[in-house]
């Protein structure tokens, strides 16, 4: 049991800190940057070790957006657009000069939640399939990874979908749950149990993530 747990005791930290870190999603709070920035960290050398590469170049990927994440959460309110609920100030809040939306408790920031623009969709597709193929082609050419495909698939779909929760678009969820589906059976694959099994949890939580932040966003359409 000792032996296991050593071998082991990356996959068993991360998964906590994992667990930990989908909670603070789900609640929309902007505290998941911050043990993501953990996470993500430990997931560097995990991923390196397991021979995912493309995992573990995505990591430092994730640190960078992280930190992007964690201030535009923090600092840089964002309504919902004019014509979609867009939050007005109160009598309050203009007599104190504060013309931006309150942050929300538990740590949520003042940024709203809001729909991913139509506008985008097609790029960032595009997007996906071009650094898809150049990473499939980079982990094919100069390492010894033998899941190259899912690998380079989960990478290329987590850049928009990092990108997607640091904006706070509802539609990352529908992102995350492709990913959680595709990682979960890389990793048990790879023998990660621990992280392969949170990934199946994840695809639970992410179900009811999307409807939580629904219900959040329709109240911050409505205050």
């Amino acid at each position: 049991m000792t032996e296991f747990i050593v071998a082991h005791w990356l996959d068993i930290v991360t998964t906590v800190l994992g667990l930990a870190y989908i909670l603070f999603e789900y609640r929309a709070s902007a505290w998941m940057w911050l043990v993501g920035f953990l996470m993500q960290s430990l997931g560097i050398v995990l991923y390196y070790q397991k021979g995912l590469y493309a995992d573990c170049g995505m990591e430092f990927y994730y640190l960078a957006v992280t930190v992007y994440g964690w201030w535009r959460w923090r600092t840089h309110p964002q309504p919902l657009p004019v014509g979609r609920g867009a939050d007005t100030p109160t009598l309050k809040d203009t007599q104190q000069g504060n013309d931006s939306p309150p942050s929300q408790g538990g740590g949520r920031g003042g940024s709203a939640i809001r729909h991913f623009p139509r506008k985008l969709i097609l790029p960032w597709l595009c997007i996906i399939g071009v650094v898809w193929a150049i990473i499939f082609w980079l982990l094919v050419t100069f390492t010894n990874s033998n899941v190259p495909l899912a690998d380079s698939f989960t990478t290329a779909l987590s850049i928009i979908g990092i990108w997607a929760l640091a904006h706070k678009y509802l539609e990352q969820w529908f992102i995350w749950i492709a990913v959680d589906v595709v990682t979960c059976a890389l990793y048990f694959y790879k023998d990660i149990p621990f992280k392969g099994s949170l990934y199946a949890l994840y695809i639970v939580i992410a179900i009811f993530g999307y409807r939580k932040w629904r219900k959040i966003m329709k109240k911050e359409s409505g205050a």
